[in-house]
Formats: structure tokens, sequence, C-alpha cells
């Protein structure tokens, strides 16, 4: 974004402005030297990048892209945050997950960065029998804390103000979230709540709103949309669904539209999409001012927002790089103006995490607030054309996809109908093809995989609630694959492999023979690239060559593999025509088919 000095000074006011049309022939001139002849109307298109919901990035925003006036921080439409002065007091708050009764491991973090805590009570997670050895030592004035509850919220909630009164902590004092959401959990296990849940969580809200005023009841939980395979509009309109919902039981229970307003938080994910993530947060907050609007209470309509770093985007292999991912996301979240950020150990999908990752995923925080001083500034990102932009078409998406829910009958009728299902498995079956193409690379996984990495244990973690949306991951095809690999080499003392044929010098193989290496070892395959191919122990081989040698070489070297035993042979090509080659692997081929294909060929176990 181009901002003028205060004295008016432009260095390029000698120059003709430069319009967007001569932009554009500029760049379809470009196009057209690269082999790409489009016309100059179409140049821009050529260079945007499709996005979910619809949405594109485009290669060049200006001040011509106008959006609405997001406002200024503190006040409505709260795009630029909830609180004129955002986070910058103090940074963001440090939430920290705890799934287990482990009082060592909660008091090393909050001696340690971690100003709040978020925990997993019930069957699933801590006894509400335990919350009070859990939180000794605690000082619950000074330390939030915020459950996750499921069926037991109620239960919960009681022992949690118990051990306020039997503690002497001040109603005005106690801080935090009750977590009561029933639909999430009906989301989450796939069993509608029964007729007391409900005037239950209004009954927590009406004690909240007269006793505790510093602690919340509800919690709209958009994360098991997000994780069930949910576009980013998909999320933002099942929270605001579920949110409506809320509203519509807290104020018919006698609460004012502020009170209940302010009875409620939200949680979201934040994944390594920073842009999507921070536009996300933005515009999630102008969406729920709106409806504040609409309900006649504007100046109350301020989320609270509570990120969580994506389940959906960690890994199982080469964890070290969820390090990477969380700390894009952490970024974005803060970035983005959450109120709390809960960070996930790198170790999330292996188990319970040990000292080590649960201190990582604290100082990932600490690090970005106390050093880069990423929450000194608020809402950083504002004013930026694309920013702003992808803020707006993001937030229409979304309406409409709460539109399309309350024209169901609302959040609890999408669920038991199937609508909500069926639409978050339709986009994550799209999703699932860019994954299997690696046109979504996965770092360690479909990308830069590590057959010999040593792998990371971890003591088993209680398992989570299910039974209603799925959980999904994007590592879950290659993991699937990758598993096969493992049981055949743990059953045979080798995995399975296949003989790369380089063809020609190394300036003519090199490109392709290290592109088949790294997709082979992505499904668990190891590549063999020395020695010929009866020393290989393969049973399969693949041709590495350039487009000229394959025109001279291709069909003799595949006549000679097979000769030599070879049962299929492939090339690293486009397809072609060569006599004796079985397949072709390619940028943008299906991965995921080629690789189980192979496996099934070895016959390595499914």
């Amino acid at each position: 974004m181009t901002v003028l000095p205060d004295d008016g000074l432009s260095l390029a006011a000698e120059f003709p402005a430069a319009t967007h049309d001569q932009w554009r022939r500029l760049v379809a001139g470009v196009l057209s030297r690269s082999g790409k002849d489009v016309p100059d109307t179409e140049a821009e298109d050529a260079l945007s990048t499709a996005l979910e919901d619809g949405l594109r990035a485009r290669p060049l925003y200006t001040a011509a892209d106008a959006v609405p006036d997001p406002g200024l921080p503190g006040f409505a439409p709260f795009v630029r945050g909830g609180r004129a002065e955002g986070n910058t007091a103090s940074g963001w708050d440090v939430r920290q997950r705890h799934v287990a009764s482990d009082p060592e491991a909660v008091l090393t973090d909050l001696e340690n960065g971690v100003t709040s805590l978020w925990l997993a009570v019930g069957p699933t997670g801590v006894p509400v029998a335990e919350l009070d050895r859990l939180l000794q030592g605690v000082y619950l004035d000074l330390a939030p804390v915020a459950l996750d509850a499921g069926p037991e919220t109620s239960a919960a909630a009681d022992e949690l103000f118990a051990i306020f009164e039997r503690r002497g902590v001040a109603p005005e004092a106690a801080a935090g979230n009750l977590g009561a959401d029933p639909l999430g959990t009906e989301a989450r296990t796939g069993q509608a709540y029964d007729g007391d849940d409900l005037p239950g969580t209004v009954a927590l809200a009406r004690r909240c709103a007269e006793t505790y005023p510093q602690v919340r009841a509800v919690t709209v939980d958009a994360l098991p949309y997000h994780e069930a395979g949910g576009s980013t509009a998909q999320e933002l309109g099942c929270a605001l669904a579920g949110g409506v919902a809320y509203l519509r039981a807290l104020t018919e229970g006698g609460l004012t539209v502020e009170q209940a307003l302010g009875q409620l938080e939200f949680r979201y994910a934040a994944t390594a999409d920073q842009f999507l993530t921070i536009a996300k947060l933005r515009a999630a907050r102008r969406l729920w001012a709106r409806v504040a609007e609409a309900c006649g209470a504007p100046s109350a309509g301020a989320q609270r927002q509570h990120a969580v770093t994506s389940s959906v985007m960690m890994t199982s292999r080469d964890p070290w790089v969820n390090m990477l991912r969380t700390t894009i996301a952490t970024m974005a979240a803060g970035v983005g103006g959450a109120d709390s950020v809960s960070v996930l150990p790198f170790d999330h999908t292996l188990g319970l995490p040990d000292s080590f990752s649960r201190r990582i995923a604290r100082n990932t925080s600490t690090i970005l607030i106390e050093e880069s001083h990423l929450s000194r500034v608020i809402d950083p990102a504002g004013g930026s054309w694309y920013v702003e932009s992808l803020t707006d078409e993001l937030a229409q998406a979304a309406w409409e996809f709460f539109q399309e829910i309350e024209r169901a009958g609302g959040l609890a009728a999408a669920l038991r109908s199937g609508l909500v299902g069926r639409e978050l498995a339709a986009n994550w079956a799209e999703r699932s093809k860019r994954l299997a193409k690696r046109r979504e690379p996965v770092t360690g996984v479909s990308e830069f995989p590590h057959l010999a990495e040593k792998p990371v244990v971890r003591e088993p973690a209680p398992v989570a609630p299910g039974g209603g949306l799925p959980r999904v991951r994007r590592d879950e095809a290659y993991e699937a694959l990758r598993a096969r690999s493992d049981a055949h080499l743990a059953a045979t003392g080798a995995r399975p492999r296949v003989y790369l044929a380089a063809l020609g010098p190394a300036a003519a193989h090199t490109a392709r023979l290290t592109f088949t290496a790294n997709l082979l070892q992505a499904g668990g395959i190891e590549p063999v690239t020395e020695g010929s191919f009866e020393e290989s122990g393969a049973t399969e081989a693949c041709l590495c060559s350039s487009d000229a040698l394959y025109e001279e070489q291709a069909e003799s070297a595949a006549a000679a593999l097979r000769e030599a035993g070879a049962g299929h042979v492939a090339l690293a090509g486009r397809p072609g025509s060569y006599a004796g080659v079985d397949t072709y692997v390619f940028a943008g081929c299906d991965a995921v088919a080629v690789l189980t294909a192979a496996l099934d060929r070895m016959g390595v176990s499914s």
C-alpha cells in the first residue's frame, strides 16, 4: 500500500501514472514469451490462485479494490479488533491445553509464560473429581481456566465454582470459560443433546452474568467443522449459526441481549495459511458485529476469540516440521487479533506431549510477543488491499453458508439432517484431490519425506470423543501408505523397492530422478539408484531422463529392464506412447493412486 510522505512529495511525480490496463498488457507479453498466449483481459486471471469457497487470490490489488470501512479497533464493526487497546499491553493470552491430570505440568506451564489453562474434562480428559488436585497451587484469581467438558459441562462447572469458593477467590476476580457447547458436543459425538442441555447452559450463563463477571459460560467451538474438512467460510458459517442459536436460547431464558453477547467466546482454528487465518479472524468479528447490530446491541458486538493451531495440518511423520506450521499459525492468529491463542505441541498427533514439546508450544507465543513484538501493533495487516479484500470476500462467503444453515432450521437441524456433514465432506473431497496430486504439498510427508527417520514415541493420549463429524488430517492418505511400508519392513526386513534407471549424463536425468525418488518415498517405497537392476532387489523400475533421450533410448531401456526381470516399468515424464512402458509419473499426477497401485503390485499388504 502506497502512502505519500507528509510533505506530499512523490518520487514518481515526474513520470506518467501507470494504469491497470498497461500492467495487464505487460503481463500478457511476459506470458506470451513463456508460451502462454492469453488476451490482455485474461492476463490477471492467469496469475490468480484459486482458494477454497470459490475465492481467488489475485496477483495485484490496488486502491480501486474498495471494501466496507473496517472501522477502528474497539468500535463496530470490530474488524480491526474487539478492544481499542488490542493486545498491546501484555500480548495475547497464552492458553495451554491439558488433557491429563498432571499438576506438575500445569504449574510448570504457568511459571514459564502460560497465562491461562484450557482443560479437557470428563471421560476423554481429566476426571471432574480430579479438578481440585490438578489446580493445586494455581492462583485462580490470576490464571483464567477454560473448561472443555462436553456432556459433563454442568458437573465440571459446579466443581470449578466450588473450588473458587473453597479457596476464597472473589467472584469478581475469578476468570475463564465454562465451555458449555451442546451443539459442538453433538457435532463431535453425533448424540443429539437432550432437553436439559440448553436450560442448563442458560442457568450457567445466568449465574456467570449475575455473580462472576469475568467468567463466560458458553464456547462456540468451530473446531469440529474445521477438523471434519470444512473450508474457512464453512467454519465461520457454522460458528455464526451456533452463536445465533445460543443467543436465542439465552435471551429466551431471561438474559438481555447485551448479557447474552457477553457470555459467548468463539474458538477457531489457526492454520499455516497466514493470510486466510488473519482474514478469518477479522471476518468473524465483522460477521458477529452484524448479528449484534441486528439484535439491537451494536456496541456489545465485540467477539471474544480463542484461536487454536490446526490439528488438520499436523503430521505424524517428521513431526518436527509441525513447529514451523504452528509458528506461522500462531503469528497469523496474533496478527489477526485473537484474544487467546493455544499452540498444539508438535507431537500432538503422537500421544501425550512431553515436557520438551510443551515448552516449545508455550515459547512459540512468548517469542512472538516478547522478542518479535507482534502484539505491539494493533491489526498490522489492516489497510493491506489484499487482506481487506480477502476479509470482505470471506465474510460474504461465510454469510451465504450461514444463511443456508438458517434456512435448514438452524445448526442443530442442519447437523441432524446431514446438511453440514455433506457440505464439509464435499469440500474435503476436493481438497484431498489437491493433496493426492501434491498441489498442496505437505513437507516431510508428500514432499521431502525421510524414510530412515527415527520414530518419535509418546505415551498414548486419551481417546478423543467421536461418533459425529469425522476428524481428518492432511497426511492421512500418505500415512496409510507409509504404515503399509512399515509393516512390510517389520515382516520381511526390507522396504518395497523401485530401481531408478538413469539414462544419459547427470544433467539430463538428475531433475527427474530426484523427483521420482521423492515421490516414491512419500509412499514408503525405497528408491534404488546404485548398481544394476538385478542387484537392486527391486521388482519394478522407473526410467529417468530428458524428453530428448527418451525418444532415443526409452523403448530399448524398457526392454532391457524387462529382460532383467522387471515386472513393471514406469517413466518419469508426461504420458507418451513408448513401447514397454506401463505407467508415467509426472508433476501433477495422482501420487496417492500411483503409490497405492505400486504397493499393491508388490504384494505389500494393506
